[in-house]
């Protein structure tokens, strides 16, 4: 069944290869992450989809198009960047960057497969504490997160998506 509040996203219980979607973990300008169990190892893992809502709508069941005839060269070249950022991620090994176990292209589209972090994200931890973050946990989580900036930037990558 789709989640009422991710129109786009694919159903819960939906396969792609040996990855069961559980659900909706968020969405963003370029896509939809899922929640979804990896069926050989028996495992969880965090799915990221391309699917770029001012380009592409989801037709014919699970398949990805692009809207319009003017949208298929950006949303090829987006696809081609996803795909190209997924191989790159891949060989990146650090405490502080999340790791690419896989990706692969179905539905006339790409997927990153990511090893599931549970946690908060850094908006969630400050509405958590409002006014109450301490300067040393500040300095303690942007410490880690530079640290996990400069590996990706030292593998030539730019990260827009930080959470």
């Amino acid at each position: 069944m789709t989640d009422p509040a991710y129109p786009d996203a694919l159903p819960a219980q939906s396969r792609l290869h040996w990855y069961v979607i559980e659900r909706v973990l968020g969405q963003g300008g370029f896509g939809i992450t899922y929640l979804a169990r990896d069926t050989n190892l028996d495992q969880r893992v965090a799915i990221k989809e391309y699917l770029p809502a001012s380009l592409v709508l989801r037709t014919e069941g699970d398949v990805v198009r692009a809207s319009s005839a003017e949208n298929l060269t950006s949303f090829r070249y987006g696809m081609k960047c996803f795909f190209e950022e997924g191989r790159a991620l891949a060989k990146i090994n650090h405490p502080n960057v999340v790791r690419v176990l896989n990706f692969f292209r179905a539905n006339e589209t790409v997927y990153m497969v990511m090893r599931y972090e549970r946690g908060r994200t850094l908006q969630q931890q400050i509405q958590m504490k409002q006014d109450q973050m301490s300067e040393r946990l500040v300095r303690h989580v942007f410490m880690h997160l530079l640290n996990g900036l400069r590996e990706v930037h030292t593998h030539k990558l730019l990260h827009l998506d930080i959470k």
